[in-house]
């Protein structure tokens, strides 16, 4: 049995970084609790595109977690189909050392962060739970780590000229909105 319950894969170690990051400088309160929150099944996931959707019920509380990811360019996406062969059925951390090993980094970044409890923290213990859960998922099968950063969500290489994504904001100012034509 793997020593760490979260992150035995090398694919899911580098998702244990989100909840993680190897920058804080003080103890996470907040692990512990996020650990045992996903441990129980405490969190239910829905993955939609490079989003997760996390709700969790702890006692009379209810909270629903958004995770967005960003999505991988086309230049990495082609450098990891170079690397990884199309017929493979699970991703060994023989390829992830592959992967790593020709510089293409497939380290998740988060894109945003979003959290219906009232602790309005970036980090809150929801947010830190998801995490988890979607490194167990990821342990189960490594092709979600990829997938979850848009590897087989891509277009077929024939469009070169669409590098960046295209992004859409999360939110519209309340100023930008004109009453007439909304309500209109």
């Amino acid at each position: 049995m793997a020593d760490n319950e979260f992150g035995y894969t090398a694919w899911g170690k580098d998702w244990v970084r989100l909840a993680e990051p190897l920058n804080l400088t003080k103890p996470e309160p907040l692990l512990p609790r996020a650990r045992s929150i996903a441990r129980n099944n405490g969190v239910r996931t829905e993955i939609e595109g490079t989003v997760v959707r996390a709700h969790i019920h702890r006692g009379s509380e209810a909270s629903v977690t958004h995770l967005e990811l960003t999505s991988f360019p086309r230049s990495t996406i082609d450098a990891i189909a170079a690397v990884v062969p199309a017929d493979s059925l699970t991703l060994s951390d023989d390829l992830h050392t592959a992967v790593l090993a020709a510089g293409i980094s497939v380290t998740p970044i988060l894109a945003a962060t979003d959290c219906s409890c009232r602790a309005r923290n970036a980090r809150c213990l929801h947010m830190l739970a998801a995490c988890y859960a979607v490194v167990r998922l990821i342990d189960e099968n490594p092709w979600l780590a990829l997938d979850l950063q848009g590897y087989r969500l891509a277009p077929p290489a024939a469009d070169a000229d669409a590098e960046a994504p295209i992004s859409i904001p999360r939110w519209t100012p309340i100023d930008a909105l004109d009453p007439a034509v909304f309500f209109g």
